[in-house]
């Protein structure tokens, strides 16, 4: 336990930890499961080509969302790109699709790799939801779609923005990468709009070390994704489309499997875990977790929580470093929002407030099957340590970081 200034490892204590303690750390579990799968799939001759064990994940995480078709792909990414470039999108180079201010980068990517334009939307100030008003004003004649982004599990106004999108003949998609196992009130996240997309990557909750997948209940759009992310090859062996390589191989669905074998047991302890850091960080200044609606379930995959300088007497990313020094590897979740970026900063004069701020104050935490109860309360204490000693860590760090300039 750290009780004053001089034990926290930025300014020469011991760190807290001898090991990192990571944010996405990889869910690995039951290596037997995985290496049975593994031998399956040896002892078929069946690697890749939409094998036995890629059908099998498919179905599992069709009923997990609740709807009719999983078409599993190599990752998200490429997954939001293909619906960009269906047909029943219509996009044509230098039309718009409205994506969120507050979202990883590759939600934009999508758009712009296929030669259209995201249109930068701000967020609701306290969940980072895509904002449904600041969406209309942003319609044109040239927009052609809508991404929402379920921000750390959280569902966003679906219901709002299908009607939007429905009275401006938009089509409406939702970047689900890290819902799965959430949902809108009591129906699964996954078949909302007019398809929805999950990622698989390592760092998270479900993973299949690399890997996404498009959910969706419309039968026409899931046979065109389908023979897309397979060169173009419909059912009749014919090419109808252009294709690309996006298959998910079966080591890729053998890990997705035995990942959602874990699925419930995770779920179980990451909400654990999120409400011991409620706890325990309850009653720090500046510091609050980010709650998520009651009527709504949540994943808890991502322990977030905002630092507000002005009361916390250090800003985020200094505290940011405190932890890191402790090998505490916290992440700003996201550091800047869309607009700001390079590529799609098109007017630098333009300011999104909410995305802006949320941005200088969002911290993720590590969470997940591999942090238990001691973790947390390790974690819990260096954070109430640097802000309860605040004004004199910002002003060692700055006089450090002067004489380094300095030197």
């Amino acid at each position: 336990m750290k009780h004053g200034t001089q034990d926290l490892a930025l300014f020469g204590g011991t760190p807290a930890f001898v090991e990192d303690r990571r944010v996405g750390r990889p869910n690995q579990g039951d290596r037997r499961r995985f290496l049975d799968r593994m031998n399956q799939a040896l002892d078929n001759e069946w690697l890749s080509n939409m094998g036995p064990l890629m059908h099998e994940f498919e179905d599992r995480v069709a009923e997990l969302a609740g709807v009719r078709h999983c078409v599993s792909l190599c990752n998200a990414t490429v997954a939001l790109q293909m619906l960009i470039g269906d047909e029943a999108t219509g996009g044509a180079p230098g039309d718009e699709v409205i994506v969120p201010a507050l979202t990883f980068p590759a939600t934009a990517h999508a758009v712009g790799w296929r030669g259209l334009r995201p249109v930068v939307c701000d967020v609701d100030p306290v969940t980072g939801l895509i904002d449904p008003e600041q969406v209309e004003t942003l319609i044109t004649p040239r927009t052609r779609a809508i991404i929402g982004v379920h921000v750390w599990g959280q569902a966003c106004d679906v219901g709002r923005l299908e009607k939007i999108a429905e009275s401006n003949g938009l089509r409406l998609y939702f970047d689900a990468a890290p819902a799965l196992g959430c949902t809108h009130n009591d129906t699964p996240i996954g078949g909302f709009g007019n398809a929805e997309v999950f990622s698989f990557h390592a760092t998270k909750i479900v993973n299949s070390f690399e890997g996404g997948a498009i959910v969706t209940d419309d039968d026409a759009l899931a046979e065109r994704m389908r023979a897309v992310r397979n060169f173009g090859f419909g059912p009749d062996g014919r090419v109808g489309h252009i294709g690309t390589n996006a298959k998910l191989n079966e080591v890729a669905a053998a890990m997705g499997l035995t990942s959602l074998d874990a699925l419930a047991d995770t779920m179980i302890h990451n909400r654990a875990n999120y409400e011991l850091y409620r706890a325990e960080l309850a009653g720090i200044p500046g510091v609050r977790p980010v709650e998520y609606a009651s009527q709504h379930r949540n994943n808890h995959h991502y322990m977030m929580i905002t630092v507000d300088e002005a009361a916390a007497g250090l800003h985020r990313d200094l505290l940011l470093g405190v932890l890191r020094a402790e090998r505490i590897l916290a992440q700003p979740y996201f550091p800047q929002g869309m607009h700001q970026l390079q590529p799609y900063a098109e007017d630098p004069g333009r300011s999104l407030p909410h995305a802006e701020e949320l941005c200088g104050q969002l911290l993720a935490l590590p969470t997940g099957p591999a942090v238990g109860a001691d973790d947390i309360k390790t974690i819990s204490d260096a954070i109430r340590v640097a802000v309860a000693n605040g004004p004199e860590v910002t002003s060692l760090h700055r006089a450090r970081t002067a004489a380094d300039v300095d030197e």
